[in-house]
């Protein structure tokens, strides 16, 4: 099979999407606090730059790092062509292991 002909099948198999979310890496995506049970982040929107086992870390428009906890608080991602909306406990777990499953 050709180079060309794998990257087309890997490009279009492995696209992020709605249902395989999980399985892939959030830095890099543009997410938004949309409820927390730290009410002084709702409504932060930004970019994930890093993720630890029980945070993410948004750079916010003013390129300020904001590390938010996982757990208690519901995310809505921006993927290419949808929003996602997912709680913060389905991605409590280290990075490498999430992408695993």
């Amino acid at each position: 099979m050709s180079r060309e002909a794998l990257y087309f099948i890997y490009k279009n198999t492995m696209k992020i999407n709605p249902q395989n979310i999980l399985q892939h890496e959030l830095i890099g995506l543009r997410t938004e606090v949309e409820d927390s049970t730290n009410r002084e982040v709702e409504g932060l929107f930004g970019t994930v730059v890093d993720e630890t086992r029980n945070m993410l870390v948004i750079e916010n428009a003013s390129g300020k790092d904001k590390k938010i906890p996982k757990a208690g608080t519901t995310f809505v991602f921006e993927l290419p062509e949808v929003r996602v909306r997912l709680r913060g406990d389905m991605l409590v777990s280290r990075p490498e292991d999430r992408i695993k499953k």
